[in-house]
């Protein structure tokens, strides 16, 4: 796929669903592709997302922001959607991807920003934010992570996970066959019907080739399991002290059926590390809650960055 695809040419039911205007930013070398609505001068909302999505997760979560006269801006992260994808995986780095939402921060010159974390979008975006303080207002996390342990027993686990990081397997079936796109998202939705019907196109129309799904089996190496060989211990550590020392707004939301980062355990785990965190507030939905309770999140963080900012969007 070029790089220069836009919203405007993918398949209409896409297009019908997202109906935003397709903006790009060069971040480090690449090039990225990013939505921004609302008005100039209102607090952002930054909208980030994991593995294998794009800024399209976010469309039904985006409306109600607007309509509170918020301004949201939805990256797609370098490697997704219709930004760059890199087919070299030694590109696709923590600190890389990390990097990529800090230099969209300064470029953009956004201030007052509520980050809003899912999945890798924690990680990367969570890592931005300490980064450049100064450029954040408030954080809020859902089915996302920013530690070594507790891990993920779905991640443990050798089928299908463990199986994923080995040498062949791994790009065989993420890369080669699209696992990640087509059925690892349908299975981690609670409306797969739905999702069959109105998402899935969304997801392979924009990884079409097997080598821009490199970072599809890339990004799942990068999660520490508490092996002698994980590449990413150290940084997550670092993650870690870093968060824990925030004293920002916060508020945690998560899916009432997410079972790879499942409620019980890792919301829970977000309020050891923000006491102060409002929530969890709990919402219809698998790992990809978005997909079964968008508008509802939409809600609920609508809410959450106006009382951060005094009852009113604008500034």
């Amino acid at each position: 796929m070029p790089v220069t695809m836009t919203i405007d040419e993918l398949p209409p039911a896409v297009r019908t669903r997202y109906p935003y205007r397709s903006r790009f930013v060069s971040v480090n070398g690449r090039r990225m592709h990013y939505v921004d609505e609302g008005p100039r001068d209102a607090p952002p909302v930054l909208l980030l997302h994991g593995n294998p999505a794009w800024g399209f997760l976010w469309r039904e979560t985006i409306r109600p922001l607007l309509a509170t006269g918020l301004r949201v801006v939805v990256p797609d992260q370098i490697g997704f959607g219709l930004s760059e994808k890199p087919h070299s995986a030694s590109v696709h780095t923590l600190d890389n991807h990390t990097a990529n939402i800090v230099a969209l921060l300064d470029e953009l010159d956004l201030y007052d920003v509520t980050f809003v974390c899912h999945d890798w979008g924690g990680p990367t975006g969570l890592g931005a934010l300490l980064a450049r303080r100064q450029r954040a207002a408030a954080v809020a996390v859902m089915s996302t992570w920013a530690w070594t342990t507790p891990s993920s027993e779905f991640h443990q686990d050798v089928l299908p996970w463990r199986l994923m990081h080995a040498p062949l397997v791994g790009p065989y079936l993420l890369g080669t066959h699209a696992a990640m796109p087509g059925r690892g998202m349908y299975l981690s939705v609670v409306d797969r019907a739905g999702f069959a019907e109105r998402s899935r196109e969304a997801y392979t129309a924009v990884l079409g080739d097997a080598d821009e799904r490199t970072l599809t089996w890339t990004w799942p190496r990068s999660i520490p399991l508490g092996r002698a060989s994980d590449i990413t211990t150290d940084r997550f550590v670092r993650l870690e002290d870093g968060v824990r020392a925030l004293r920002l707004p916060a508020t945690v939301i998560w899916g009432r059926e997410d079972d790879v980062f499942t409620p019980d355990v890792f919301s829970a785990h977000w309020h050891d590390v923000w006491p102060h965190a409002e929530g969890t507030h709990l919402v219809t939905g698998r790992h990809f809650v978005q997909e079964d309770s968008g508008t509802e999140i939409g809600h609920l963080l609508a809410d959450f960055v106006s009382r951060v900012h005094g009852h009113g969007a604008a500034r």
